[in-house]
């Protein structure tokens, strides 16, 4: 595992970690260190970015995603089984939040730079072995097919301009490299309509009653739905055209796995799992068949790079 920076030190001008990072070279002289990040301007600050960076800097709910979050076994099979080894690779970990995907997978990348808005996040993945960089999703200050492996896990969905961070993600991978995006919502398994809209709104008040994990406190829950920028809400989410338009123009092959978070690696060959029982029946009120692979909760991206390009 890649060595994580010394909490508390503040690496001015001259931080030796710089040479080691990949950066665009035209982009080194916007960055600046301070408590052990590297940080970059985040630019326009849309709703959506400042939910996030708010949500994901408050300690205790950075900590609770942390912990509760991507942590299961069939997210840990589904990962591994699409990816394979990234032991002794360059991985960018695009939204990286407090560092769940290392934390979840392990394994020893010869480095792993954790992207991400929320400075409580970083810090938490810095201490679990990331190299941390505070920069916007949308303008990656990295250079041009720098990483082996590029992972988007849970972040597409919070980024307001999709097709722009995912051709930036993208633009990292080298040739014969994969790009993997995951658990960002799938437009077709959540389009609710008429009752069941009503129904799937009527849930937040009843979240906030029974104070179900982040629904609990009003802050809380406000701060997450605004960070969930193309999630939560009927007409929201990813489709197919999506990953296609945006990466086989630069040279991806993409495959597209969709499931309920509880198949396991079995989702690469076509079983999807079951969502919860009441998400069915409000797919079934709206005329979603919740067994075919149109209404399974999220789209899984696996996109190789073809390896005849040059970068």
């Amino acid at each position: 595992m890649t060595r994580a920076f010394r909490i508390g030190d503040l690496e001015a001008a001259v931080a030796p970690e710089t040479e080691l990072l990949p950066l665009d070279p035209d982009r080194i002289a916007e960055g600046h260190w301070y408590d052990g990040i590297l940080r970059f301007p985040l630019g326009g600050m849309s709703r959506g970015l400042l939910a996030n960076a708010f949500y994901f800097s408050v300690p205790p709910w950075a900590q609770e995603y942390l912990d509760h979050c991507h942590r299961d076994a069939d997210f840990v099979a589904l990962w591994r089984a699409a990816m394979g080894s990234w032991d002794d690779k360059v991985v960018v970990d695009v939204g990286c939040g407090p560092g769940n995907l290392l934390a979840s997978l392990g394994g020893r990348p010869r480095q792993i730079i954790g992207i991400d808005v929320a400075e409580a996040s970083l810090q938490l993945a810095r201490r679990i072995g990331y190299q941390p960089i505070l920069a916007d999703a949308h303008r990656l200050p990295l250079r041009t097919g720098c990483a082996d492996i590029v992972t988007l896990n849970a972040s597409l969905h919070h980024c307001d301009d999709m097709p722009q961070v995912l051709r930036e993600a993208g633009r990292l991978v080298r040739p014969g490299g994969l790009l993997i995006t995951d658990h960002d919502h799938q437009l077709s398994a959540g389009n609710f309509r008429g009752l069941a809209a009503l129904l799937w709104q009527a849930r937040l008040p009843l979240n906030r009653l029974k104070r179900v994990g982040p629904h609990g406190d009003a802050l809380q829950q406000q701060c997450m739905l605004a960070g969930e920028v193309h999630a939560d809400e009927p007409g929201r989410g990813v489709t197919r055209e999506l990953y296609h338009q945006a990466l086989e123009p630069l040279g991806f092959h993409v495959c597209l796995v969709p499931h309920n978070h509880n198949a396991g690696a079995a989702a690469l060959v076509g079983v999807h799992g079951r969502a919860k029982r009441s998400w069915r029946w409000l797919q079934r009120l709206s005329g979603i068949d919740p067994d075919t692979a149109d209404g399974a909760l999220s789209l899984m991206c696996i996109a190789t790079r073809d390896r005849g390009l040059t970068v």
